[in-house]
């Protein structure tokens, strides 16, 4: 097992040395980058937007119920949902999400070609195919996901309020209140960078998955399985490690 795991790590590694070197023709990345971030920004948002704003009521209502008969101010509801939003359920939950639907396309994209010999015959012709499949699926990520978390972090706070506000489980200036209350703006810088972080792991464990696939269709579909279980358990590993550094 360890070598095995020692193995691919190495493979990974290699894989990211070629697909970070020096594009042959930046318009022909441009291109591509464009077209990536549309798939990934774009076709992502609602299925990223409805989640977000049902997370949020949940949090909301849930909270709500735990403070039914306490002494803590009601206004507590909004600054629980504002925190626990931006510090980890708007990263992680969207990202994870995203491990499933961006993370399995681009393995069984690039799985696809692999198998078609598609990757072979570019590089006969002196592409460098890890650079050209890679790299613009890995810069549209860095600049998409981010943004996808910044919109989910706002659409879980906006599901908190009309899941807690309309149903008068608290009104609207107890809400407004605290989401004004107690704000560290080191809580969005943290955010920020789970999502780098998170990006970065669920398409790039996505590509290598994809890239060096071998076999046929039964292959293809563990290839892009195995994206989504890996991605998903390296975002919640550095999920806890980006808790532990950034909160000291």
């Amino acid at each position: 097992m360890i070598s095995g795991l020692l193995y691919h790590f190495g493979q990974y590694l290699i894989m990211m040395r070629a697909a970070l070197a020096r594009p042959e023709k930046i318009s022909m990345y441009w291109k591509e980058t464009l077209r990536q971030m549309h798939d990934i920004g774009v076709g992502s948002l609602i299925i990223v937007m409805l989640i977000s704003i049902f997370i949020g009521a949940v949090s909301a209502v849930q909270f709500a119920y735990q403070l039914d008969g306490t002494l803590v101010p009601s206004y507590y509801i909004g600054y629980v949902v504002r925190d626990l939003t931006i510090i980890e359920l708007a990263p992680t939950i969207t990202c994870l999400v995203l491990a499933g639907k961006v993370g399995s396309n681009i393995a069984a994209e690039i799985g696809g070609m692999r198998q078609k010999e598609h990757i072979d015959a570019m590089e006969i012709m002196g592409v460098n195919t890890a650079a050209y499949l890679i790299t613009p699926k890995l810069v549209a990520a860095l600049v998409m996901i981010p943004l996808l978390v910044a919109a989910a972090s706002f659409l879980a706070i906006m599901g908190g309020y009309v899941a807690s506000v309309p149903t008068d489980l608290v009104t609207q200036a107890d809400y407004v209140k605290g989401l004004r209350s107690f704000f560290v703006p080191y809580n969005v810088t943290m955010m920020f960078v789970k999502a780098f972080v998170f990006a970065f792991i669920l398409t790039t464990v996505s590509c290598y998955q994809g890239y060096f696939v071998k076999g046929g269709a039964i292959e293809l579909g563990r290839a892009s399985t195995n994206a989504v279980v890996v991605s998903d358990i390296l975002i919640l590993l550095a999920d806890y490690i980006i808790a532990i550094i950034m909160t000291q």
